[in-house]
């Protein structure tokens, strides 16, 4: 005998003013918005369309399914080998608990695309008229490099529930209306609804934010962002380092003892934040070992070599070669420097990048699981005549069980000074603490250095952080750190629901 669960099983989608996309009347708008050539942008959403994990995940399962349909490479894996946009790697500008209870805000959201590296034009109703709206659904819905995601009230289509977000799948012309892909498909399956009827469900005031709710229009960037740094929100110190950097460097660098660049960085690095490391982070290739054995697949060694130049043209700018001599001399030492504890010792790096990569395979990178590093392993890789390749292996534990994990390491050969201490042949392969600042310290807005009083100063200052005359590849990654630690701050302030535009950099 087979007993009914109490709960819910799906809702009957009241019609009008919905119409089933898979009802009759539904498939002839379908037919015909195909032979109009406005159902461009379908192919690929339904593609990649999922069903919300959490009853308040459909912000998070609308712009996961957009960022895969638009192939924007997350950088970072999902499960296995896979690197995919899923719902719980979609937590840089609100965590993912609070978001399970109270769902996510329209800005939020919106944040959430420009950090995954999407390309992000938003809109509430009070900031657009519905007749732009009419002609970015049409634009959405005649090309596959665009896709829109409204947020909108149920309440005005007659259906239960509150706020809610789904993507736009098409547009009927001669009916006036737009296909909404719903992600809650326990709930509701896809449907049409009246171009009109969506700008009103739309004018809705959101009661968390006291502001309407809107659109947004997410396409590609140029290039996948963040190739070897991101900033991350992971640790709960964040907030304090952001501040930091927006904040107090501007009011440190006013100071009348600012005479040479040295001072200028021992102002700043002096008062960084502890836990600093946590916030600025290099990403590394990790893979289970039974993956990869001893060979490379083309897209990794693309990857790293990507990577590789990143880190080449970072050592070759002015301000690095300042941060080595700062970090080198006697009386920085890294001793009264807490912040800049990155050990460059490459084991202990890697032995974290392990224990990391490990959770991460498992689908457990958060949890409070213990990941121990039990040994590690430093190789050479090479093979066909391909350059070498750095691999750390390593044996992460987890209470009886084991894996074997590989990091590909960027490799970029120069001699060094080691700090405090005469010049040695050690070789850096790999990014460290000196080049991560360098990078950091480049991110940051050029008005931070604007109170320097000293006018040679400032003159060499912003001679040695401008971007105009990096190489494109280094800017490019400098202006997406930039664009992170905007985005961080709007968050760190809850500005982010009042000003939706795409940080100047």
């Amino acid at each position: 005998m087979k007993m009914a669960m109490a709960g819910l099983y799906k809702r009957v989608l009241p019609s009008p003013p919905a119409v089933d996309f898979a009802s009759s009347d539904g498939k002839q708008l379908f037919i015909e918005a195909i032979q109009n050539g406005t159902m461009e942008g379908f192919y690929t959403l339904i593609s990649y369309f999922q069903t919300q994990s959490e009853p308040a995940y459909c912000g998070l399962a609308s712009l996961a399914m957009v960022l895969n349909a638009l192939a924007i490479d997350p950088g970072r894996k999902w499960k296995g080998p896979w690197r995919w946009f899923d719902e719980s790697m979609l937590d840089c500008c609100e965590p993912l608990e609070k978001v399970k209870e109270k769902g996510i805000s329209f800005g939020k959201l919106v944040c959430l695309a420009h950090c995954a590296g999407a390309k992000v034009e938003a809109f509430r109703t009070n900031q657009s008229t519905l007749g732009d709206f009419r002609s970015f659904v049409v634009r959405c819905s005649t090309s596959d490099d665009c896709h829109m995601i409204s947020s909108y009230h149920r309440a005005t289509f007659k259906q239960t529930g509150t706020g809610h977000f789904s993507p736009i799948g098409g547009y009927h012309a001669g009916s006036d209306m737009a296909l909404i892909l719903d992600v809650a498909r326990f709930k509701y399956p896809p449907h049409w609804v009246p171009v009109t009827l969506l700008w009103e469900a739309m004018q809705n005031i959101d009661e968390a934010t006291g502001q309407r709710r809107g659109f947004m229009l997410i396409s590609r960037p140029h290039r996948d962002p963040g190739l070897l740094y991101t900033l991350s929100c992971k640790h709960e110190s964040w907030v304090k380092v952001a501040k930091y950097l927006m904040d107090d460097v501007p009011n440190l660098v006013k100071s009348d003892d600012m005479k040479d660049v040295h001072k200028v960085l021992s102002v700043v690095f002096s008062s960084l934040p502890s836990n600093f490391g946590e916030f600025i982070k290099w990403i590394a290739e990790v893979r289970r070992r039974e993956d990869g054995g001893q060979n490379l697949s083309q897209e990794e060694k693309g990857r790293l070599t990507v990577k590789e130049e990143v880190l080449k043209q970072v050592q070759e700018t002015g301000l690095f070669k300042h941060v080595v001599a700062f970090l080198s001399s006697v009386n920085s030492c890294c001793r009264n420097i807490q912040a800049l504890s990155h050990e460059n010792n490459l084991p202990d790096i890697a032995a974290r990048v392990c224990c990391q990569g490990a959770e991460l395979l498992a689908g457990k990178f958060g949890s409070p699981e213990r990941y121990c590093c039990r040994e590690t392993c430093v190789t050479s890789l090479k093979a066909n005549g391909d350059k070498p390749i750095t691999l750390v292996s390593g044996t992460v534990v987890n209470g009886s069980s084991e894996q074997e994990v590989d990091v590909l390491i960027p490799s970029c050969p120069k001699k060094m000074n080691c700090c405090g201490s005469s010049p040695t042949s050690c070789i850096v392969i790999y990014p460290a603490g000196n080049d991560v600042l360098t990078a950091l310290l480049l991110a940051l807005p050029p008005e931070t250095w604007c109170g320097i009083k000293d006018e040679k100063l400032l003159s060499e200052i912003y001679s040695l952080v401008s971007t105009k005359n990096l190489p494109i590849l280094l800017q490019e990654e400098v202006l997406h750190l930039r664009r992170q630690l905007h985005l961080l701050k709007k968050c760190q302030e809850n500005k982010v629901d009042e000003d939706l535009g795409a940080p100047l950099c």
